[in-house]
Protein backbone atom coordinates (compact mmCIF):
# COMPACT_ATOMS: atom_id res chain seq x y z
CA UNK A 1 0.00 0.00 0.00
CA UNK A 2 1.11 3.56 -0.61
CA UNK A 3 2.58 5.36 2.40
CA UNK A 4 0.93 8.61 1.30
CA UNK A 5 -2.58 7.25 1.67
CA UNK A 6 -2.20 6.02 5.25
CA UNK A 7 -1.12 7.91 8.35
CA UNK A 8 -1.51 7.51 12.09
CA UNK A 9 -5.06 7.01 13.39
CA UNK A 10 -6.40 9.75 15.64
CA UNK A 11 -6.19 7.33 18.55
CA UNK A 12 -4.95 3.83 19.21
CA UNK A 13 -7.07 1.51 21.32
CA UNK A 14 -5.35 -0.70 23.91
CA UNK A 15 -7.29 -3.96 24.03
CA UNK A 16 -5.74 -5.25 27.26
CA UNK A 17 -6.73 -8.70 28.52
CA UNK A 18 -10.03 -10.37 27.72
CA UNK A 19 -11.50 -11.05 31.15
CA UNK A 20 -15.03 -11.52 32.40
CA UNK A 21 -16.70 -8.69 34.29
CA UNK A 22 -16.66 -10.84 37.44
CA UNK A 23 -12.90 -11.45 37.34
CA UNK A 24 -11.91 -7.94 36.25
CA UNK A 25 -12.04 -6.32 39.74
CA UNK A 26 -10.00 -9.20 41.18
CA UNK A 27 -7.41 -8.93 38.42
CA UNK A 28 -7.26 -5.16 38.94
CA UNK A 29 -6.69 -5.50 42.69
CA UNK A 30 -4.03 -8.16 42.15
CA UNK A 31 -2.14 -6.05 39.63
CA UNK A 32 -2.49 -2.96 41.84
CA UNK A 33 -1.06 -4.81 44.86
CA UNK A 34 1.90 -6.09 42.84
CA UNK A 35 2.54 -2.58 41.47
CA UNK A 36 2.42 -0.93 44.91
CA UNK A 37 4.61 -3.63 46.46
CA UNK A 38 7.08 -3.20 43.59
CA UNK A 39 7.29 0.53 44.27
CA UNK A 40 7.67 -0.03 48.01
CA UNK A 41 10.31 -2.76 47.64
CA UNK A 42 12.51 -0.83 45.23
CA UNK A 43 12.16 2.38 47.25
CA UNK A 44 13.23 0.42 50.33
CA UNK A 45 16.41 -0.74 48.58
CA UNK A 46 17.26 2.83 47.53
CA UNK A 47 16.63 4.22 51.03
CA UNK A 48 18.68 1.47 52.70
CA UNK A 49 21.69 2.01 50.43
CA UNK A 50 21.57 5.75 51.04
CA UNK A 51 20.93 5.56 54.79
CA UNK A 52 23.19 2.71 55.91
CA UNK A 53 26.98 2.96 55.71
CA UNK A 54 27.26 -0.84 55.69
CA UNK A 55 25.84 -0.84 52.16
CA UNK A 56 28.16 1.86 50.80
CA UNK A 57 29.90 -0.50 48.36
CA UNK A 58 29.93 -0.52 44.55
CA UNK A 59 27.72 -3.61 44.45
CA UNK A 60 24.94 -1.97 46.45
CA UNK A 61 25.32 1.29 44.57
CA UNK A 62 24.52 -0.54 41.33
CA UNK A 63 21.68 -2.42 43.02
CA UNK A 64 20.20 0.94 44.07
CA UNK A 65 20.56 2.21 40.49
CA UNK A 66 18.74 -0.91 39.29
CA UNK A 67 15.96 -0.29 41.83
CA UNK A 68 15.66 3.33 40.67
CA UNK A 69 15.40 2.10 37.08
CA UNK A 70 12.76 -0.47 38.06
CA UNK A 71 10.59 2.25 39.58
CA UNK A 72 10.37 3.97 36.20
CA UNK A 73 10.29 0.73 34.22
CA UNK A 74 7.24 -0.69 35.99
CA UNK A 75 5.52 2.71 36.05
CA UNK A 76 5.77 2.95 32.26
CA UNK A 77 3.34 0.06 31.72
CA UNK A 78 1.55 -0.73 35.01
CA UNK A 79 -0.86 2.26 34.83
CA UNK A 80 -1.91 1.13 31.33
CA UNK A 81 -2.46 -2.40 32.62
CA UNK A 82 -4.56 -1.14 35.53
CA UNK A 83 -6.61 1.13 33.28
CA UNK A 84 -7.40 -1.62 30.78
CA UNK A 85 -8.33 -4.03 33.58
CA UNK A 86 -10.63 -1.42 35.11
CA UNK A 87 -12.13 0.14 31.98
CA UNK A 88 -11.60 -2.41 29.22
CA UNK A 89 -10.68 -0.90 25.85
CA UNK A 90 -8.54 2.20 26.49
CA UNK A 91 -7.91 4.94 23.90
CA UNK A 92 -4.42 6.43 23.74
CA UNK A 93 -3.10 9.14 21.45
CA UNK A 94 -0.34 8.20 18.97
CA UNK A 95 2.09 10.64 20.62
CA UNK A 96 1.57 9.06 24.04
CA UNK A 97 1.68 5.57 22.51
CA UNK A 98 5.03 6.07 20.77
CA UNK A 99 6.44 7.91 23.79
CA UNK A 100 5.54 4.90 25.94
CA UNK A 101 7.15 2.59 23.37
CA UNK A 102 10.37 4.63 23.41
CA UNK A 103 10.64 5.02 27.18
CA UNK A 104 9.83 1.36 27.82
CA UNK A 105 12.49 0.11 25.41
CA UNK A 106 15.00 2.72 26.59
CA UNK A 107 14.65 1.51 30.17
CA UNK A 108 14.75 -2.12 29.05
CA UNK A 109 17.99 -1.62 27.14
CA UNK A 110 19.41 0.41 30.02
CA UNK A 111 18.72 -2.56 32.30
CA UNK A 112 20.55 -4.84 29.86
CA UNK A 113 23.65 -2.64 30.04
CA UNK A 114 23.33 -2.22 33.80
CA UNK A 115 23.20 -5.99 34.35
CA UNK A 116 26.43 -6.21 32.36
CA UNK A 117 28.05 -3.54 34.56
CA UNK A 118 26.92 -5.40 37.68
CA UNK A 119 28.52 -8.58 36.35
CA UNK A 120 31.73 -6.64 35.72
CA UNK A 121 31.62 -5.38 39.30
CA UNK A 122 31.37 -8.94 40.65
CA UNK A 123 34.17 -10.08 38.33
CA UNK A 124 36.54 -7.38 39.59
CA UNK A 125 35.58 -8.03 43.23
CA UNK A 126 36.32 -11.76 42.98
CA UNK A 127 39.02 -11.98 40.32
CA UNK A 128 40.88 -8.70 41.06
CA UNK A 129 40.32 -8.21 44.80
CA UNK A 130 43.57 -6.29 45.45
CA UNK A 131 42.79 -3.69 42.77
CA UNK A 132 38.99 -3.73 43.15
CA UNK A 133 38.52 -0.47 45.07
CA UNK A 134 40.90 1.47 42.84
CA UNK A 135 39.33 0.09 39.66
CA UNK A 136 35.77 0.63 40.93
CA UNK A 137 36.17 4.07 42.49
CA UNK A 138 33.17 6.32 43.10
CA UNK A 139 33.90 8.27 39.95
CA UNK A 140 34.04 5.07 37.90
CA UNK A 141 30.76 3.90 39.45
CA UNK A 142 29.00 7.13 38.48
CA UNK A 143 30.49 7.04 34.99
CA UNK A 144 29.42 3.44 34.39
CA UNK A 145 25.91 4.05 35.74
CA UNK A 146 25.50 7.16 33.58
CA UNK A 147 26.86 5.36 30.51
CA UNK A 148 24.19 2.64 30.81
CA UNK A 149 21.41 5.25 30.71
CA UNK A 150 22.92 7.13 27.76
CA UNK A 151 23.48 3.89 25.83
CA UNK A 152 19.99 2.57 26.58
CA UNK A 153 18.14 5.73 25.60
CA UNK A 154 20.28 6.13 22.48
CA UNK A 155 19.82 2.55 21.23
CA UNK A 156 16.03 2.68 21.68
CA UNK A 157 15.77 5.63 19.29
CA UNK A 158 16.13 3.32 16.28
CA UNK A 159 13.23 0.87 16.85
CA UNK A 160 10.96 3.56 18.31
CA UNK A 161 11.51 6.07 15.48
CA UNK A 162 11.17 3.43 12.76
CA UNK A 163 7.91 2.15 14.25
CA UNK A 164 6.58 5.70 14.45
CA UNK A 165 7.18 6.19 10.70
CA UNK A 166 5.00 3.23 9.71
CA UNK A 167 1.60 3.92 8.08
CA UNK A 168 -1.23 2.38 10.10
CA UNK A 169 -4.55 1.06 8.77
CA UNK A 170 -5.89 -0.33 12.06
CA UNK A 171 -5.95 1.12 15.54
CA UNK A 172 -6.74 -1.65 18.06
CA UNK A 173 -3.49 -2.70 19.78
CA UNK A 174 -3.73 -6.31 21.00
CA UNK A 175 -1.79 -5.54 24.17
CA UNK A 176 -2.10 -3.57 27.40
CA UNK A 177 0.64 -1.11 26.38
CA UNK A 178 2.27 0.06 23.16
CA UNK A 179 4.99 -2.42 22.22
CA UNK A 180 6.79 -3.20 18.97
CA UNK A 181 5.11 -6.42 17.84
CA UNK A 182 1.45 -5.43 18.43
CA UNK A 183 1.99 -2.04 16.77
CA UNK A 184 3.71 -3.54 13.73
CA UNK A 185 0.72 -5.85 13.21
CA UNK A 186 -1.42 -2.74 12.61
CA UNK A 187 0.74 -1.42 9.77
CA UNK A 188 -0.53 -1.18 6.20
CA UNK A 189 2.78 -2.32 4.71
CA UNK A 190 5.11 -5.30 4.90
CA UNK A 191 7.09 -4.90 8.12
CA UNK A 192 9.65 -7.67 7.56
CA UNK A 193 12.47 -5.14 6.94
CA UNK A 194 11.49 -3.21 10.07
CA UNK A 195 11.45 -6.45 12.04
CA UNK A 196 14.98 -7.28 10.88
CA UNK A 197 16.26 -3.86 11.91
CA UNK A 198 14.52 -4.10 15.27
CA UNK A 199 15.94 -7.57 15.79
CA UNK A 200 19.44 -6.40 14.93
CA UNK A 201 19.36 -3.41 17.28
CA UNK A 202 17.72 -5.23 20.18
CA UNK A 203 19.87 -8.29 19.50
CA UNK A 204 23.06 -6.24 19.82
CA UNK A 205 21.81 -4.57 23.00
CA UNK A 206 20.71 -7.78 24.67
CA UNK A 207 22.82 -10.46 22.99
CA UNK A 208 26.20 -8.75 23.33
CA UNK A 209 25.53 -7.95 26.97
CA UNK A 210 24.39 -11.50 27.60
CA UNK A 211 27.60 -12.87 26.05
CA UNK A 212 29.61 -10.39 28.16
CA UNK A 213 27.81 -11.54 31.31
CA UNK A 214 28.41 -15.21 30.45
CA UNK A 215 32.09 -14.48 29.83
CA UNK A 216 32.48 -12.59 33.10
CA UNK A 217 30.76 -15.32 35.08
CA UNK A 218 32.90 -17.89 33.32
CA UNK A 219 35.92 -16.03 34.68
CA UNK A 220 34.31 -15.83 38.11
CA UNK A 221 33.60 -19.57 38.10
CA UNK A 222 37.20 -20.34 37.16
CA UNK A 223 38.52 -18.09 39.93
CA UNK A 224 36.12 -19.43 42.56
CA UNK A 225 36.98 -23.07 41.84
CA UNK A 226 40.62 -22.23 42.56
CA UNK A 227 39.82 -20.96 46.08
CA UNK A 228 41.31 -23.23 48.76
CA UNK A 229 38.32 -23.79 51.05
CA UNK A 230 34.67 -24.70 50.53
CA UNK A 231 33.61 -21.85 52.82
CA UNK A 232 35.38 -19.24 50.69
CA UNK A 233 33.89 -20.72 47.52
CA UNK A 234 30.39 -20.64 49.02
CA UNK A 235 30.84 -17.01 50.10
CA UNK A 236 32.01 -16.00 46.62
CA UNK A 237 29.09 -17.75 44.95
CA UNK A 238 26.61 -16.16 47.38
CA UNK A 239 27.61 -12.66 46.25
CA UNK A 240 26.73 -13.58 42.66
CA UNK A 241 23.65 -15.78 43.08
CA UNK A 242 21.15 -12.91 43.35
CA UNK A 243 22.50 -11.20 40.25
CA UNK A 244 22.48 -14.44 38.25
CA UNK A 245 18.84 -15.03 39.24
CA UNK A 246 17.83 -11.55 38.05
CA UNK A 247 19.76 -12.01 34.78
CA UNK A 248 18.03 -15.35 34.14
CA UNK A 249 14.55 -13.88 34.72
CA UNK A 250 15.14 -10.80 32.61
CA UNK A 251 16.84 -12.39 29.62
CA UNK A 252 14.62 -15.48 29.45
CA UNK A 253 11.46 -13.38 29.14
CA UNK A 254 13.07 -10.77 26.86
CA UNK A 255 14.40 -13.37 24.41
CA UNK A 256 11.01 -15.10 24.38
CA UNK A 257 9.35 -11.90 23.14
CA UNK A 258 11.92 -10.11 20.98
CA UNK A 259 13.76 -12.97 19.27
CA UNK A 260 12.02 -13.99 16.07
CA UNK A 261 9.41 -12.41 13.85
CA UNK A 262 6.62 -10.41 15.54
CA UNK A 263 4.05 -12.25 13.47
CA UNK A 264 5.24 -15.72 14.41
CA UNK A 265 3.59 -15.76 17.85
CA UNK A 266 -0.01 -15.66 18.98
CA UNK A 267 -1.03 -12.17 20.03
CA UNK A 268 -1.99 -13.29 23.53
CA UNK A 269 1.47 -14.79 24.12
CA UNK A 270 3.17 -11.39 24.02
CA UNK A 271 0.85 -10.04 26.70
CA UNK A 272 1.43 -12.95 29.06
CA UNK A 273 5.22 -12.90 28.69
CA UNK A 274 5.20 -9.11 29.05
CA UNK A 275 3.69 -9.53 32.49
CA UNK A 276 6.86 -11.41 33.48
CA UNK A 277 9.49 -8.88 32.41
CA UNK A 278 7.40 -5.70 32.78
CA UNK A 279 5.65 -6.42 36.09
CA UNK A 280 6.86 -9.61 37.79
CA UNK A 281 10.64 -9.09 37.40
CA UNK A 282 10.65 -5.56 38.91
CA UNK A 283 8.51 -6.99 41.75
CA UNK A 284 10.90 -9.89 42.40
CA UNK A 285 14.17 -7.96 42.16
CA UNK A 286 14.06 -6.33 45.64
CA UNK A 287 12.91 -9.65 47.12
CA UNK A 288 15.81 -11.50 45.50
CA UNK A 289 18.35 -8.91 46.65
CA UNK A 290 16.98 -8.58 50.20
CA UNK A 291 15.59 -11.92 51.38
CA UNK A 292 18.69 -13.79 50.20
CA UNK A 293 21.18 -11.24 51.53
CA UNK A 294 22.27 -11.04 55.17
CA UNK A 295 23.83 -7.60 54.74
CA UNK A 296 20.51 -6.12 53.59
CA UNK A 297 18.66 -7.76 56.49
CA UNK A 298 21.19 -6.33 58.95
CA UNK A 299 20.88 -2.91 57.30
CA UNK A 300 17.11 -3.05 57.78
CA UNK A 301 17.62 -3.72 61.49
CA UNK A 302 20.10 -0.85 61.84
CA UNK A 303 17.94 1.65 59.98
CA UNK A 304 14.75 0.67 61.83
CA UNK A 305 16.69 0.92 65.11
CA UNK A 306 17.77 4.47 64.23
CA UNK A 307 14.17 5.37 63.37
CA UNK A 308 12.94 4.03 66.73
CA UNK A 309 15.55 6.09 68.59
CA UNK A 310 14.55 9.22 66.67
CA UNK A 311 10.87 8.60 67.43
CA UNK A 312 11.58 8.16 71.13
CA UNK A 313 13.64 11.34 71.28
CA UNK A 314 10.95 13.33 69.51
Amino acid sequence: MDHVNHTWPQTFILAGFTTSSALRPLAFLGALCVYLLTLAGNLLIIVLVQADSGLSTPMYFFISVLSFLELWYVSTTAPSLLHTLLRGLSPVSPVVCFAQLYVFHSLGMTECYLLGVMALDRYLAICRPLHYHSLMSRQVQLWLAGATWVAGFSAALVPASLTATLPYCWKEVAHYFCDLAPLMRLACVDTSWYARVHGAVIGVATGCNFVLILGLYGGILTAVLKLPSAASRAKAFSTCSSHMTVVALFYASAFAVYVGSPGSRHQGTDKLIALVYALLTPFLNPIIYSLRNKEVKEAVKRVTGKIRILLRES
